[in-house]
Formats: structure tokens, C-alpha cells, sequence
């Protein structure tokens, strides 16, 4: 099949693990014929939002892609906000895609999809949110106006024309029927999960060995894992407060990701004084993978990330903070969850976890023998255009 994957409502940078580039890898692999339109958004290093320009390419995986320019006849600044793109249907019509996955509804352009669609009614259309209440809607404008008018029109006007909406996350589905009133019946979960093609899990005792060896752990030490974008909201901070009160020589923290400005002054500042924290910068998704196998429990107290799902799926055993919704990596006792996070709360969760070898062991088991099969993107990608 011919699968057009539209990335025009957010960014689309090249080489991330995000979901909209790992599903059109998995569809490629499947076999399909797969292609790329995207927006000139992109991150930056240090997790800044920059624009690349508009042009055509291959990714490394052999996929093409499109990035599109925004009309020109409006100012820049207000097409690129409201995410109005020139060409989409002369692009539609060349293409002629037999699916369409949208990724996010949030941009004006959506109605040359609907267009299309009304005229090829053959193609099968699937949009998927990432949008919650967590990280969108959180002040009025961005409520009321943007996401109940603007954002809502948007999804109205494709929903005649799409099968299935798709949450990323439990509470990313209630976002849609909530905010949009998007009919139930066209609305499911779409688990993320991680790329089996990064990592060969035959050889996870030699990654193990490699990763310590390179970050001087030793084989005895019970090494502690968290990481991402790091700002106020992920609570890195809170956690190496709490970690430094151990005092255990051999319990280690390794940090890996880019500290944003609201925190960058106060981590850089406690990591001088602490003693068996490692940070690290951002790293590749292939290395964090590594990170993962070579770990013996993630933490993650904070807002929540595609990280936590890549760790689920490599087996690794997890503290997550809890938010409604996000009960999904919890796949029968792989983890548990801290619903107030402060610097108690935290110590007591892990001397809890690291002095309970009864408790560990069971979650390192469930981890192990379930996280690799519920959070395959190869078997997500397969789902969501109900192969």
C-alpha cells in the first residue's frame, strides 16, 4: 500500500525516536510504500524550536519527504502559527496515497485533506493526538480559543473522512472527545513504544557490560536511570535532592538529556556536590536504548515522555509519577507510581524498591517478559492502520 504520513501540525526533525519517525521506518519495513509530508519545524540541539527550509529528500531509511512552505499572501508569523501550508492538494493529487495518517489535527491546512478525501473516498484516513491536559490547553487562549474553535474546526472537518482517532495516551483520548466532542465510537488508544531495529536484545548482556564499563559503574552497583528534556515540570531536580540523601555508595544515578533554562542553573549547581550522579548529555536514541539495557530501574517524577514507554519496552523495571491517564505502562506489576512528588516521597519509593529484593525481582520479571511485546512499534504500526 501507498501510506502518506502528514507531520505538518507539529515539528518533524530528522533522526528522533519520536513517533512519526519511527511508524513510516515500521510501515517501510512492512513492506509499503511509504512517504513523508512535513513542516519546516524543527528541534534544535538544546531543545530549541528552529526552521529548516522547505525542500524534498530521503530519509536515511530510503523514505522521501516533503517539507512544505506556508502561504505566502498572510505574514509568516501568523501562517506558521495557524499552520496554513501552500501545495498540499497539487501534492495529494501527484501522490494519490491509498492511507493517510495524520499526525495531530492542529493545523488550518487539514481542510485540503478533507478536500481530497471527499473526492477519493477510497483512501483510508487516521489521525492521532498527542495533545492532553497536561501539556496543552493549560491557559485561556490555548483552551478556549485555540483548542474549542480553531483546533476543534479542524477535527470536525476530517472527522466524516477518518476511521479511527487515535489517543497516544489514555488521557489523550479523553482530549479528543472532550475538547473536540469527537464521536466515541471512532476513538481508541494507540500505545508508543520503542524501535526494535536500534538494538539487538540477543547480546543485552554485553550492551550491559559496555554502557558500565564506559560510565565507570561497576557490575555491583544498582544504577538508577532518568533522562529527556529536562525542565521544572520533569522534576530531576526534586529527585537528585532526594537521591544525595542515600548516602550509598553503591546506588548510582545516571542523567542523560538537555537542561532547559528554568533548571539549568540549580542541577548544574547540585551535581557538583553530588557524589554518585552522573549527567550526561542529550544522547541518540540507539545510545539511550543502551542506557536502558544497562540499567537496573528508571525513574522518571516528572511530566511524562516517550521515554517512558522505551523503557517499558526494554524490559526495564520503573517509577513513574502518578497522572490520570497515564496508567498504560503499568502492565501488571512492572512498576509503581509516586502520587505526591517531593524529596520524602521519593527516598522512601527507592529504598522501598532497592531493599525489597521480593518486590524487584517480581517487577523485573513482568518487565522482562511482557514490556517487549506491548510496546513493539513494529506491532503499534501494524495496529494503527488495522493490519
Amino acid at each position: 500500500m501507498k501510506i502518506l504520513h502528514c507531520c505538518l501540525a507539529g515539528l518533524y526533525t530528522d533522526d528522533y525516536g519520536y513517533q512519526e519517525n519511527i511508524m513510516p521506518k515500521m510501515h517501510k519495513l512492512q513492506g509499503h510504500d511509504v512517504y513523508i509530508l512535513a513542516s519546516t519545524k524543527i528541534w534544535l540541539k538544546g531543545s530549541k524550536i528552529g526552521y529548516t527550509n522547505p525542500k524534498s529528500y530521503h530519509t536515511k531509511e530510503g523514505i522521501p519527504i516533503t517539507r512544505m512552505s506556508y502561504i505566502k499572501w498572510i505574514p509568516t508569523y501568523i501562517s506558521s502559527k495557524l499552520r496554513i501550508f501552500r501545495g498540499i492538494e497539487k501534492y495529494l493529487l501527484c501522490l494519490q496515497p491509498d492511507i493517510i495518517f495524520i499526525h495531530d489535527v492542529q493545523f488550518l491546512s487539514i481542510v485540503s485533506f478533507a478536500n481530497y478525501a471527499r473526492t477519493y473516498n477510497s483512501t483510508r484516513i487516521y489521525v492521532d493526538n498527542h495533545s492532553d491536559f497536561v501539556n496543552s490547553a493549560r491557559n485561556i487562549i490555548s483552551k478556549y480559543i485555540l483548542h474549542k474553535i480553531i483546533y476543534k474546526y479542524c477535527a470536525k472537518t476530517i472527522e466524516p473522512y477518518t476511521r479511527k482517532f487515535y489517543g497516544t495516551l489514555p488521557i489523550r483520548v479523553d482530549f479528543l472527545e472532550k475538547m473536540y466532542n469527537l464521536p466515541e465510537q471512532k476513538l481508541e488508544i494507540l500505545l508508543m513504544g520503542f524501535d526494535h531495529t536500534l538494538i539487538d536484545l540477543s547480546v543485552k548482556n554485553i550492551i550491559h557490560h559496555n554502557i558500565r564499563k564506559k560510565y565507570n559503574i561497576s557490575s555491583n552497583d544498582f544504577l538508577i536511570v532518568t533522562g529527556g528534556k529536562i525542565d521544572k515540570l520533569k522534576n530531576i531536580h526534586i529527585l537528585i535532592k532526594a537521591f544525595n540523601e542515600l548516602d550509598n555508595l553503591n546506588i548510582k544515578l545516571l542523567i542523560f538529556g538537555s537542561l532547559l533554562n528554568d533548571v539549568r542553573n540549580d542541577i548544574e549547581g547540585m551535581l557538583v556536590h553530588s557524589k554518585n550522579v552522573i549527567y550526561i548529555d542529550w544522547q541518540s536514541s540507539i545510545e539511550i536504548y543502551k542506557i536502558f539495557l544497562a540499567s537496573d530501574l528508571a525513574i522518571f517524577p516528572g511530566r511524562h515522555s516517550v521515554l517512558w514507554e522505551q523503557a517499558v519496552g526494554l524490559g526495564l523495571p520503573c517509577i513513574f509519577k502518578r497522572w490520570h491517564g497515564h496508567q498504560h505502562v503499568d502492565i501488571g506489576g512492572n512498576c509503581l507510581f509516586i502520587d505526591d512528588v517531593n524529596e520524602m516521597t521519593i527516598k522512601e519509593i527507592l529504598i522501598h524498591v532497592i531493599k525489597n529484593t521480593d518486590l524487584y525481582q517480581k517487577m523485573k520479571l513482568i518487565a522482562s517478559e511482557k514490556g517487549n511485546k506491548e510496546f513493539s512499534y513494529y506491532e503499534i504500526s501494524k495496529y494503527a492502520i488495522e493490519l
